[in-house]
């Protein structure tokens, strides 16, 4: 970990936004959800919910993503109105991109509340049970013959315009909006996601990190985790896998 690569996570990580999010209802095509993902990370998105069908691929094309996959957190839903009703309940406003008589200029809409701005299929759009759901639908106004964009620009035009709201109110200036607690398992998933992952599997705590983003005191870490192990701890926890 060079101090530069340190720096910049913790730049990055601190201009994250927790209050707002991206549903994707529908969204198959692996190439715009990889540009949504990729979006996402770069107006400082954290999560991105998925509403996929049984059997139905979500995969990610990394070149389109631009290795956007490791720093935006994805969450698959079966069921589009649950996870709209659930993320309600936590209080975000629901904006969804629409064609229809209630919609109004996505410029005109408060990006700065915590907000959902959901985004479905191209030739179905978003659902009825997750419309019905809705704060209020909205919609980008065309010039052309064409009546809508690619659902991944239409993201990103919308996303530029929560992200400018977002500037002008100060909401990714210093310090981080986030929770001290996600904000330091966030830095140590983004420094060291091997051995984050290894402590995801084993039910281990992280390590603290020291001021310059390694870990603090690494011998005496594995000396506890061996000592785990030795008290029958599960067989993973071998040398083999530290």
């Amino acid at each position: 970990m060079t101090p530069e690569r340190y720096a910049k996570i913790r730049q990055v990580l601190d201009r994250r936004q927790p209050d707002l999010r991206v549903l994707t209802d529908g969204v198959h095509k692996a190439q715009n959800l990889s540009a949504i993902l990729r979006t996402c990370d770069a107006a400082g998105v954290m999560n991105l919910h998925m509403v996929t069908q049984p059997g139905q691929r979500t995969g990610i094309w990394k070149r389109s993503a631009g290795g956007s996959a490791r720093w935006v957190k994805r969450h698959l839903h079966p069921d589009g109105s649950h996870a709209t009703l659930a993320l309600k309940q936590q209080g975000y406003r629901v904006y969804a991109a629409n064609l229809s008589n209630k919609a109004v200029d996505y410029r005109t809409l408060d990006y700065t509340v915590p907000c959902v701005i959901v985004m479905g299929a191209e030739k179905t759009g978003v659902s009825a049970p997750v419309l019905a759901l809705t704060d209020a639908e909205m919609t980008i106004p065309m010039m052309g013959m064409v009546e809508s964009y690619n659902v991944s620009v239409a993201t990103a035009l919308i996303l530029n315009e929560a992200q400018r709201q977002r500037e002008q109110a100060g909401l990714y200036a210093s310090p981080s909006r986030l929770s001290p607690t996600e904000y330091a398992n966030t830095r140590f998933e983004w420094c060291h996601p091997k051995l984050a992952r290894f402590c995801q599997k084993n039910n281990l705590a992280y390590p603290a990190l020291d001021s310059e983003g390694d870990v603090l005191d690494p011998a005496q870490w594995y000396q506890d985790v061996r000592a785990r192990k030795a008290r029958n701890q599960p067989k993973e926890l071998t040398d083999d896998h530290l």
